[in-house]
């Protein structure tokens, strides 16, 4: 069952949905500070992608920053993360 809160002008909100709200963290890409809003699993996925890639996440965000072509960083790094599990989707052999 989910619980849910009485949220601002009297609308319910379901108390998991307030924990999938972005996240907005400061960070260092091309030596300067910016902030990215991302879901926390979205953040979870890009730390384990870099400690899995042998770089910093700082490294992996200038990366994605250097290859969005024209989109915003927080959908870049979105669509990096899909790609990135398809990729590894697609290179497992097929489980009988």
């Amino acid at each position: 069952m989910s619980e849910t809160r009485q949220g601002a002008g009297g609308n319910d909100r379901n108390a998991n949905d307030r924990n999938r709200r972005p996240v907005k963290r400061s960070v260092r890409i091309a030596g300067h500070s910016t902030s990215v809003s991302l879901e926390d699993e979205f953040w979870q996925a890009l730390r384990g992608i870099a400690r899995e890639r042998g770089v910093s996440l700082s490294s992996l965000l200038t990366e994605i920053d250097r290859a969005r072509k024209g989109r915003s960083l927080a959908s870049a790094c979105r669509i990096y993360v899909l790609q990135y599990f398809q990729q590894l989707a697609t290179a497992r052999p097929a489980q009988e």
